[in-house]
């Protein structure tokens, strides 16, 4: 009886191959979540900047129209540019936390196959 208690011991002390797998799978698919997000608002900020731009070279009186959850409203540049710079803010503000976690999960990843000895093969 002893020694099979030992077998369950040594079993749940070494992760099968599958179960190895099956976390480099999330770490992998967790990775490219976040660097998919930090991609999706790099590019939200370009938008952002070039809006900007634009706005910052016209008349402070002049109409401008924004899309605020679906609805236009028309609104004075003074009143757009503000709060566009706001947004601005935040979105390069939440870039810079989500690069921070994806280098922190990614150290983690590291760590986790070298660990285990994983290699992860490069497909071409």
């Amino acid at each position: 009886m002893s020694s099979g208690s030992n077998k369950e011991k040594a079993n749940s002390a070494a992760p099968s191959e599958q179960e190895l797998r099956l976390t480099a799978n999330q770490y992998t698919n967790e990775l490219k979540a976040v660097a998919s997000k930090i991609g999706e608002l790099e590019n939200e900020l370009k938008e952002h900047e070039l809006v900007i731009k634009t706005l910052s070279e016209v008349p402070t009186t002049r109409k401008c129209h924004r899309l605020i959850n679906g609805v236009l409203i028309e609104r004075t540049v003074t009143e757009v540019l503000p709060a566009l710079k706001a947004n601005e803010e935040g979105i390069q503000s939440t870039i810079k936390q989500l690069t921070s976690q994806y280098k922190t999960r990614e150290k983690l990843f590291i760590d986790f196959q070298q660990k285990h000895g994983i290699r992860i093969a490069q497909s071409s």
